[in-house]
């Protein structure tokens, strides 16, 4: 088990298996020292875990959770291109987009759930630039969506 994988089991979290994409593209791509994610949506065992918009139907607090579920799918994502998390240098930016109740600001807050899983999981390493966007829907009616680019650490 990889470091990054044994402090997020301090959590009670694991990576899970990559999920499979919903339409036509790859979960993740390499392209030199950097590794690019697709959005991640809230799936475990490949099924959405809840559907609506923040600040409507699903809560702040639970759209943080639903985010940090996504986190972990960007990782498993990154995993699943180059074998181990402890070869990534940095996370080095994380977008993330939340389907937002008209009146809803609050995405800053839903997407730290992601950005406090990176932090604890990598450290100062996990310490990121963001974006956090309010849309009016999301595939499958998700109510968040992440997605991560990383640096790898150089090979020896």
């Amino acid at each position: 088990m990889s470091q990054v994988e044994t402090k997020l089991a301090e959590l009670g979290l694991s990576v899970p298996e990559v999920a499979p994409p919903v339409a036509a593209y790859v979960p993740a791509v390499r392209s030199g020292e950097y590794v690019f994610t697709s959005g991640q949506l809230p799936m475990v065992a490949g099924k959405l875990q809840t559907t609506g918009k923040i600040g409507a139907e699903v809560t702040p607090e639970e759209g943080k959770a639903l985010a940090q579920i996504c986190a972990l799918n960007a990782l498993a994502a990154v995993k699943a291109v180059i074998g181990d998390l402890d070869q990534i240098e940095r996370i080095v930016k994380v977008v993330g987009f939340v389907a937002s109740a008209a009146d809803f600001t609050g995405q800053p807050g839903v997407v730290n759930g992601a950005s406090e899983l990176f932090g604890h999981a990598f450290g100062a390493a996990g310490v990121h630039a963001r974006s956090a966007v309010g849309v009016a829907v999301l595939p499958l009616d998700a109510p968040v969506e992440i997605e991560i680019q990383v640096r790898l650490k150089p090979q020896a």
